[in-house]
């Protein structure tokens, strides 16, 4: 009954909240090891597994259980947080009385700072499908310049059809999270490029007239992001970025750059599609050390 209940939360957060696919996988993972844990305290005791009787005391076991496996902070309070907004979907489904997370503190594990790569590997990365005249190439050069641009995540590039860029206006239609839709301005060069794309490389790699997908591998289907991350990889080496470079790297570097240059942040927050502007005060750490650094080069009694 406890797995019956975890599957009727996921189809809540599907239909209801519009959540994407990875986020309510994450959120199987995490609740399927808690009703793991469930079962595994009600056959010690010889009873059934049943949320109702799961109370907050089971619940700081649980989170010790975790701790014990050495889990890592973060991950524990990932997997508390995905508690927490279950067990106050079965109080309002009137499965349980009492949520054994209530008044129950997050965990304190801090926020980590992303890591974003300067201007000149950006530059070193972004020249590297310019080396070859390949559709493939083509096609690579229009993305890395686009996520640059546009700041948006690599599941909402991948995502992209062609309709979804318009090369006159200089934007860019992205659906985020919970398929929030968003227009993105798009500097000319990144529009030229990616006109040229659709122009000339786009036709050698579309094998059905009908696709929509922006963005095709060899088969002329969807590019996944498996696909795009190990493009990502292989051009980081040839720039010879000794730095990790991740498929959400150009949109940390394309935040920090845009804040180090004096972009307003609610409207990085808005480019970004973030929800709440604590999560792109994130940047702002990363800003006030680029900032501190050019007062120390320029003050004449700071040297």
């Amino acid at each position: 009954m406890v797995r019956e209940d975890i599957k009727k939360f996921l189809a809540y957060l599907k239909s209801e909240k519009g959540l994407a696919d990875n986020t309510t996988f994450a959120y199987e993972n995490d609740l399927s090891q808690l009703a793991t844990f469930v079962e595994e305290e009600a056959g010690k005791e010889g009873t059934i597994p049943s949320w109702a009787g799961f109370s907050r005391q089971a619940m700081m076991r649980y989170l010790l259980n975790l701790q014990e496996k050495k889990y890592a902070a973060n991950t524990r309070a990932r997997k508390l947080a995905a508690a927490r907004s279950f067990f106050k979907f079965l109080m309002a489904e009137n499965i349980i009385k009492e949520d054994p997370t209530h008044n129950m503190e997050s965990l304190n594990v801090g926020r980590s700072l992303p890591k974003p790569i300067s201007i000149t590997q950006v530059r070193a990365l972004l020249e590297q499908p310019t080396k070859s005249s390949t559709p493939e190439a083509k096609r690579d050069e229009a993305m890395l310049q686009l996520l640059y641009a546009s700041g948006m995540r690599v599941s909402e590039l991948i995502s992209l059809n062609v309709e979804d860029v318009n090369i006159i206006d200089g934007d860019v239609r992205v659906f985020g999270k919970g398929h929030k839709e968003r227009i993105i301005p798009i500097h000319k060069q990144a529009a030229i490029v990616v006109e040229q794309y659709v122009r000339d490389a786009r036709p050698h790699l579309a094998r059905n007239r009908d696709e929509k997908a922006m963005f095709l591998n060899r088969r002329g289907e969807r590019l996944t992001r498996q696909g795009f991350w190990q493009i990502l990889k292989q051009y980081a080496k040839l720039a010879g970025l000794t730095v990790a470079v991740t498929p959400h790297t150009l949109r940390h570097s394309f935040a920090t750059h845009m804040l180090s240059g004096g972009a307003d942040l609610r409207a990085v927050q808005e480019l970004l599609g973030h929800a709440n502007i604590s999560t792109t005060q994130v940047y702002t750490h990363l800003t006030t050390e680029h900032v501190r650094r050019s007062y120390e080069k320029a003050h004449p009694r700071a040297k």
